[in-house]
């Protein structure tokens, strides 16, 4: 069975050919599935290193200085059991003097793991790709943070697009799967269905930075042209071709 399966392990991260003994999986598939768990369970709990990556942000050709946002949640464990306190701010948001185009949120999530390793090159990879004339607000934060937790930012930041990268719930073979939503007009209560979501990027066994950052600038353009995201966007795309 090994000799068969070998050569296609070499293009997937997935459990394919599972040696077994009896009803029982070998020796090495168990420690190797023990050892993904782990790492999974690691990466929901590993807190995001915010002081580095507020660092790293300032390294980016046309960022402002980056913002921190709390949500309501105060720790991990109430993060994870009580999903509404993630989707909102702990404290209320300053509201900004002028309208933006888009705001950048960087969100723990699930995976901090992911935010660290593929959030910035991401930003590096899309901002190049954006018209010249696209008002950027500063880039935010946000811990304890779900996806709607942005919702509240743009508003706040009077910004007509938000892209939040967010951290995915880790799997079992990646632990570090960065996704990213983007929402027109953002605003407290925006429907799921109003958001397009670029997900599983972690290179080299998901999506590279360089094309999913293509992805993300070409749904921003569907987003101006159209004034929407989500379901209207998805199916306007065969028009903006």
């Amino acid at each position: 069975m090994s000799d068969f399966w070998q050569p296609l392990r070499a293009h997937t991260p997935a459990r394919i050919g599972q040696q077994r003994h009896g009803e029982a999986p070998g020796t090495r598939e168990r420690l190797e599935f023990a050892t993904a768990h782990a790492a999974a369970r690691d990466a929901v709990h590993q807190p995001l290193d915010v002081p580095a990556l507020v660092a790293e942000l300032a390294t980016v050709d046309g960022l402002a200085p980056a913002q921190v946002v709390a949500s309501a949640a105060p720790d991990r464990p109430t993060y994870l059991t009580r999903p509404d306190l993630g989707r909102r701010p702990r404290d209320p948001l300053p509201v900004a003097a002028a309208e933006t185009d888009l705001v950048v949120v960087l969100a723990d999530g699930l995976s901090a793991l992911a935010v660290q390793r593929h959030a910035v090159a991401v930003l590096r990879a899309l901002l190049p790709l954006l018209p010249d004339s696209t008002r950027l607000a500063p880039p935010v934060v946000a811990t304890q943070a779900r996806v709607a937790l942005a919702d509240h930012v743009g508003a706040a930041w009077r910004a007509r697009l938000a892209l939040v990268l967010i951290g995915e719930r880790p799997g079992l073979s990646t632990a570090d799967s960065l996704g990213a939503y983007l929402t027109w007009a953002p605003r407290p209560g925006v429907a799921d269905s109003a958001r397009n979501c670029v997900s599983n990027i972690h290179p080299p066994h998901g999506l590279d930075h360089l094309t999913a950052a293509r992805t993300i600038a070409t749904l921003a353009r569907g987003a101006e042209l159209l004034g929407a995201t989500g379901v209207a966007l998805k199916a306007g795309s065969i028009a903006l071709g």
